[in-house]
């Protein structure tokens, strides 16, 4: 690159995924109202609501699978909705996401699972793939289960085996949609440790998307909450036990009482 190049090459961005003033509605329903946020580099992000407040429709517009009406979204600093095919295909493969029921496949084995991608997307050799699943389920401490089908499984080992197939390719950015949804407290507690792990050996960024407090206290380095379209807190888990603002106060205490009762 020359020195003129390098003069107007534009800076890395300081965040994986960043929202920018993004608005996007249903019909007559307003769901975000102007979302700001960054999502930091080696950073375990989490982004704390209400049901139905949007939380899963940030993740799918990141993803670039719902469009965005107004603002803007960025991963790796290029705007999604500008990408070209294949630009957004290798996007794609730096990102492992983690859907909140699992989405395994029921025809395929956990073996053929969790190496999809490898197989359909990177078209590497069976032996490989079949080294690299034996590798990512040993992770999520699961042995042996290669030839096992979903539907023979409990529903937290359904769960590790798609976190399985999340970092099977190795990302350098996680997306997790409620991972404790359905499970009880001792594995919710057991996938929280494991996306804690697949962070510190991967050097992945995470953001998870959540209303399980205890979750979001466990794994956050940061948590946004999402209240009436707008992130109306961001900061440490710290910072947010600490908040004075009644709604924050409110479902961070889980009380039935408080101005979000008439929202």
């Amino acid at each position: 690159m020359n020195a003129g190049a390098a003069a107007h090459a534009e800076p890395a961005p300081t965040e994986v995924a960043a929202f920018a003033g993004v608005s996007k509605s249903f019909g007559k329903r307003s769901v975000l109202r102007g979302v700001d946020l960054d999502v930091v580099p080696g950073e375990i992000t989490v982004v704390l609501g209400g049901s139905g407040s949007g939380k899963s429709t940030m993740l799918r517009m990141l993803l670039g699978l719902e469009p965005y009406d107004a603002g803007s979204v960025r991963i790796f600093g290029r705007e999604v909705r500008e990408l070209g095919r294949e630009e957004y295909r290798e996007l794609m493969m730096q990102i492992g996401m983690l859907f909140q029921f699992g989405a395994l496949f029921d025809s395929m084995t956990v073996g053929e699972n969790v190496g999809f991608a490898l197989q359909y997307v990177q078209h590497l050799e069976d032996d490989v793939i079949r080294e690299l699943c034996r590798e990512n389920l040993l992770m999520v401490g699961l042995k042996n289960v290669e030839d096992l089908y979903p539907a023979e499984l409990s529903g937290g080992m359904r769960k590790r085996v798609a976190l399985a197939r999340a970092i099977a390719h190795k990302p350098k950015f996680l997306c997790v949609d409620e991972p404790t949804t359905g499970l009880d407290p001792i594995m919710s507690d057991t996938i929280n440790e494991l996306i804690l792990q697949m962070r510190d050996r991967l050097g992945a960024t995470v953001l998870c998307i959540t209303h399980d407090l205890t979750a979001a206290f466990k794994i956050a380095d940061r948590i946004a909450y999402l209240f009436q379209g707008k992130i109306l807190f961001y900061g440490t888990p710290e910072e947010i036990r600490a908040s004075e603002d009644p709604i924050v106060r409110q479902f961070i205490s889980g009380s039935a009482h408080g101005p979000i009762a008439g929202a």
